[in-house]
């Protein structure tokens, strides 16, 4: 979108913001009379996405290509990537913290739910992990996990818990995305979506309010492109680029604990 793009974007939902309701109503029904909509009805070209089935059912994996969701997964840790540093925990495998910490990572651990993972040093559940030692961790990469835990709130104050004063969590989160189902492994569904406003009353019950910054990605076009599972190659990097707080894909958390 171009800066005068922008512009007429903002003008125009300002403007609308502020136009009593009955106004917009009645504005509404004349462009539908008179069809002076922006895109008439009826002429939308839907193409390869009139489908009812998705182009990949898991996600793009099958497509060669990194994910959309990974992308941008990936774009907000190499924003943060200075936070990857000293003893660093991440969930499931360290592929992250290798990535973004390099030689900034003194001592890398792997949390993994259930034994049987030969790259995790602690086995736990979040949501009660007494043994885990308080202030033990200077950065926590936790991504596309917290939708998978029902008790939630337990989850992010064993974070913070677990973080050394000063250390960082960084998490990312599903927010408007098919469902991740793990057929025939009840314990590993997913029960929630999340939104900016949800996320910032999670992390805040736990955090200071001021070391919290929540963010999103996506708009309209990518959120359609993940539906159908494309992957970030085969879309313009305008198009990924642009982030609309309209339609959010994923839910982004720097959390920092008081030092």
């Amino acid at each position: 979108m171009t800066p005068g793009a922008r512009l007429e974007k903002l003008v125009r939902d300002t403007a609308t913001a502020l136009m009593p309701e009955k106004t917009r109503k009645w504005i509404r029904a004349q462009q539908r009379r008179y069809k002076l909509q922006s895109v008439p009805v009826g002429s939308v070209d839907f193409g390869g996405l009139r489908r009812l089935s998705p182009i990949s059912a898991i996600f793009g994996q099958d497509r060669d290509l990194l994910t959309i969701e990974r992308y941008y997964i990936e774009e907000f840790l190499k924003k943060h990537s200075a936070d990857v540093k000293g003893r660093c925990l991440e969930m499931g495998d360290p592929a992250y913290i290798k990535k973004f910490g390099g030689d900034k990572v003194t001592q890398i651990d792997v949390l993994n739910y259930v034994e049987g993972n030969p790259q995790a040093t602690i086995v736990a559940d979040l949501t009660d992990a007494p043994h885990i030692p308080d202030n033990t961790f200077d950065c926590i990469i936790i991504t596309q996990t917290l939708q998978m835990i029902f008790e939630v709130d337990k989850a992010i104050a064993t974070l913070h818990r677990i973080l050394k004063p000063g250390g960082v969590v960084l998490c990312t989160s599903h927010g408007m995305t098919r469902v991740a189902r793990r057929e025939g492994v009840d314990d590993w569904g997913e029960y929630w979506h999340f939104t900016t406003q949800s996320k910032k009353r999670l992390f805040r019950a736990h955090f200071a309010q001021e070391n919290v910054d929540v963010s999103t990605v996506g708009n309209v076009f990518t959120c359609i492109c993940n539906l159908h599972g494309l992957g970030a190659g085969e879309i313009d990097q305008s198009e990924l680029d642009l982030h609309d707080p309209n339609y959010e894909m994923l839910v982004l958390v720097r959390a920092v604990k008081q030092a």
